[in-house]
């Protein structure tokens, strides 16, 4: 079953940018060599500028938890030398009726 990972994550304003394409970079990088990886997108706060959400997609949990043992030490190395990640939750995908005209 497919699930999805919401990673929030507080970084600093004049750092956006360079999160933003440090997180295009990693995601890449996971996507092509990472088993059940999907991909993920990446949102900012209108309320709170520093906090961003990274919403990645996996194939399933197992995938995923072979994932993070060493995501922070490795993959997301330089998200983590960037920001600081306040959490990661993962959910169950239910459905997804998001329009990609």
């Amino acid at each position: 079953m497919m699930m999805r990972v919401i990673y929030r994550w507080k970084v600093p304003e004049s750092r956006i940018e360079e999160f933003r394409d440090a997180w295009r970079e990693v995601t890449t990088g996971i996507h092509a060599r990472t088993e059940g990886a999907r991909g993920s997108f990446c949102i900012q706060s209108i309320d709170d500028p520093s906090e961003v959400l990274t919403i990645a997609l996996w194939d399933d949990e197992q995938d995923w938890r072979a994932f993070i043992k060493t995501a922070k030490a490795m993959s997301m190395k330089a998200l983590h030398e960037i920001g600081e990640q306040l959490s990661a939750t993962p959910y169950v995908q239910l459905g997804d009726e998001t329009v990609r005209d």
